[in-house]
């Protein structure tokens, strides 16, 4: 019997039609081999650092594998250019963003893959929908719950439920 593990991977975008990307981003995780469990709602986020551009629709979904996490990144990596993803500004614009927040309990430090997500801590983007769906979870480095991070997060950036038919003021396209 493989040995799966939970990861929650964040999603984000800012380009295009957000929401879809979103979506067709979950399915192609499905699609690749990612078995996504659980999704949290959408939320529209104000773009932290990087130049003025439009708000984000962020989410965090979690997911199981027992594939290791370089293939876990590279099949992220993958379906980010599939959708469109130029990594051409730092912290630019963006149609689709996939970051490995959590893989299980593991701790990886190298190369491009760091897990736990280094500046998770610091981005209420990403703290507000795993809570959402993981209060409970224990950061394995900072031993507080993403509830205890999320409460002590001094990030001002605006992060609230997306609603789809209302008239937000950072709302694209």
């Amino acid at each position: 019997m493989p040995n799966l593990r939970l990861l929650y991977i964040a999603l984000g975008s800012n380009v295009g039609d957000r929401a879809s990307m979103l979506a067709r981003a979950m399915a192609e995780m499905n699609r690749a081999g990612l078995r996504v469990l659980r999704q949290s709602s959408l939320y529209e986020t104000e773009p932290v650092g990087g130049p003025p551009q439009a708000w984000f629709l962020n989410a965090v979904v979690e997911a199981e594998t027992d594939w290791p996490p370089e293939r876990v990144l590279q099949t992220l990596q993958q379906i980010e250019q599939a959708m469109g993803r130029q990594r051409t500004i730092a912290c630019g614009p963006r149609t689709l963003d996939l970051d490995i927040l959590f893989d299980g309990d593991s701790v990886l430090r190298g190369g491009d893959l760091e897990v736990p997500h280094p500046r998770l801590a610091q981005r209420r983007f990403v703290l507000a929908p795993l809570a959402e769906l993981s209060p409970a979870l224990v950061h394995p480095l900072l031993r507080k719950t993403v509830a205890e991070l999320l409460a002590d997060i001094s990030d001002g950036g605006q992060v609230r439920l997306w609603n789809p038919g209302g008239e937000n003021g950072g709302r694209s396209g």
